[in-house]
């Protein structure tokens, strides 16, 4: 079949909005008819060459939510007419990290998704030509139509709108599960989160839901502040070089029982960790540092007892609890709405990397329909 899609062809280049083609699900897959896709910082990451592990031509797109269409022999867990979120972060139920309850990063399939391919070492997407084209991220989700393997797709509540739904792929997902799941916050402790995009307010909004008694957020702008208080934080601070100093002021001295770091700068890494309190305090690395830089943290901060970890797509199992968000989401819990600010076309995909690029507003959605 054809379809349209938006491909990466040349890093630093405007992908290309073009019609493709687009293979029927081999065994495992399914054909999923995409109705919304936000656009991520981790697509502009990869197109603009910064990921050491890009490659193209790519179909790009992750943060994705349509409907089941087609699928391939031995699928069992869709059907075709499902509501489905796509998962960058499949979940086999079957692999040694899928049995435990420590990670979600599934081992299934991650040798051929790192290469752009699906499980079993081919693509779906092609030229008109005849030339494949590699998939993104497992999911390719910058198209009308995508194919992808039943482990990559959980299935959701018909009742939750898809644009809003497609949130829970990536962003929003990271941010709640960095909290529930990474972290474990206890009720009653002081949180800090250090930046308030999707993964950001993601995790105010989880600090909230696992009742935390302080929840200070901290960006450069006073819009996204504003959004933060709208998820539940209690405190917030215009970020700068002395955040750590006026964290410490806000906390008696001892810092943060929780930190969260969502804004990939590797300086704002550090306030995370020397902001979070001596003897117990953690600090959780949620954003993407550029290419080559590293983060510095002074040994003392560890032996005092501060801990440091990372958290991929929040250590969400996605198909057990992608679909439990969307249902927290239905009973009023978790408000989306405010975290789409700009509805666009497939056609306008790349005004939404622009859109990003000047941190206007929080999330651009694709509406295929």
């Amino acid at each position: 079949m054809r379809t349209r899609a938006a491909v990466l062809e040349h890093f630093g280049a405007p992908l290309a909005v073009q019609e493709v083609e687009l293979e029927e699900p081999r065994a495992g897959e399914a054909l999923v008819r995409l109705v919304a896709c936000g656009v991520c910082h981790t697509d502009l990451y990869t197109a603009s060459g910064a990921d050491p592990s890009g490659y193209a031509p790519a179909v790009l797109g992750h943060e994705g939510a349509g409907v089941v269409e087609r699928v391939g022999e031995g699928v069992e867990s869709v059907e075709p007419g499902d509501h489905v979120v796509t998962l960058f972060s499949p979940q086999c139920r079957d692999c040694v990290h899928c049995l435990d309850e420590r990670t979600n990063l599934c081992l299934a399939v991650r040798e051929q998704q790192n290469q752009g391919l699906l499980p079993d070492g081919t693509t779906r997407f092609a030229y008109m030509g005849g030339e494949p084209i590699r998939h993104f991220m497992g999911t390719s989700t910058f198209a009308e139509y995508t194919v992808m393997p039943e482990i990559g797709l959980a299935k959701v509540s018909p009742e939750a709108p898809l644009d809003r739904a497609c949130l829970f792929a990536c962003g929003l997902s990271t941010g709640l599960g960095a909290v529930m799941n990474t972290a474990k916050v206890r009720p009653g402790s002081t949180c800090v989160v250090f930046g308030a995009g999707v993964v950001g307010l993601g995790a105010v909004a989880g600090c909230r839901l696992q009742r935390a008694e302080r929840i200070v957020s901290v960006d450069l702008s006073e819009d996204r502040l504003e959004l933060a208080r709208g998820q539940g934080a209690t405190e917030t601070l215009v970020g700068g070089s002395d955040a750590v100093e006026r964290i410490l002021e806000l906390t008696d001295g001892f810092g943060a029982d929780y930190t969260f770091e969502a804004t990939g700068n590797v300086a704002v890494m550090r306030q995370a960790v020397e902001s979070a309190r001596m003897g117990w305090g953690l600090a959780t690395v949620c954003g993407v540092a550029g290419k080559g830089e590293t983060l510095d943290v002074v040994p003392r901060f560890l032996i005092t007892g501060r801990r440091v970890a990372g958290s991929s797509f929040g250590g969400v199992k996605g198909r057990d609890q992608v679909p439990q968000f969307v249902d927290r989401y239905l009973a009023g819990e978790i408000d989306v709405d405010a975290f789409v600010s700009h509805k666009l076309t497939l056609d306008d995909v790349n005004r939404g990397f622009e859109l990003m690029e000047a941190q206007d507003g929080i999330r651009s959605v694709i509406d295929f329909d």
